[in-house]
């Protein structure tokens, strides 16, 4: 599950009951808490969602959090190429065993200035290739990417990985914003290793109340099958 939690400015109790509803596995976040008391933030979001924290740094607002079923190998975290007057970007990888079998889980969050994006996708594509063969592992690329799939950036992107949603499309397709959707910016990326179940923003009736007071964007929800 990929989410983008607008450090938790809006209601973080939202937040948790949302990731406790879809009990993901693993949850890919975007825009956590990096300023004051960042850590005990991040700390009181993953017990209350019922999950461990498994890889993240203060820079960037990135973090993946993993079910307690799910064992953590190794983590790393990256800063992307610095862009002047932009906010820095990162990579926030963790490398996990899920029922006994490898998986790279990966986070990241993409600017809103086109050059930088398309840079820094390139720059993330370099880092993953380098995970997936150092740990031999699949990797599963989410994050915000402040583009839609029609975009350069997305399509680069989309033609190294499965575009998840657009293989197997579920519940809705639109992400921003959480209270009047209108694009698809936020992706769940899989390698072509992994077998692609169902993908998309989860239509509950309870969740689709909670989420305009959670934050600013819908979760995305994959079903993968390693």
């Amino acid at each position: 599950m990929s989410y983008n939690i607008r450090s938790l400015r809006d209601d973080p109790e939202a937040v948790a009951r949302v990731v406790r509803a879809l009990r993901p596995d693993v949850l890919c976040l975007q825009e956590v808490p990096r300023f004051a008391s960042w850590w005990w933030q991040r700390r009181r979001l993953a017990r209350a969602c019922g999950m461990r924290i498994a890889a993240g740094r203060r820079a960037c607002g990135l973090a993946v959090f993993t079910a307690p079923r799910v064992r953590r190998v190794a983590r790393r975290f990256h800063l992307l190429s610095r862009e002047p007057g932009l906010h820095r970007r990162g990579l926030a990888v963790a490398v996990l065993r899920v029922d006994g079998l490898p998986l790279i889980a990966a986070s990241t969050h993409l600017d809103l200035a086109d050059e930088p994006r398309l840079r820094h996708v390139g720059e993330v594509l370099a880092l993953l290739e380098r995970a997936g063969a150092r740990y031999r592992a699949p990797v599963v690329l989410t994050g915000d990417i402040n583009e839609e799939p029609d975009g350069p950036a997305w399509g680069r992107l989309a033609a190294r990985f499965q575009d998840a949603h657009a293989v197997a499309p579920e519940g809705d397709a639109l992400t921003f914003s959480a209270a009047r959707p209108d694009r698809r910016i936020d992706g769940v990326f899989a390698d072509r290793a992994v077998r692609v179940l169902g993908c998309g923003v989860p239509t509950d009736p309870d969740l689709l109340a909670d989420y305009p007071g959670a934050t600013d964007h819908r979760p995305v929800l994959a079903r993968l099958e390693l």
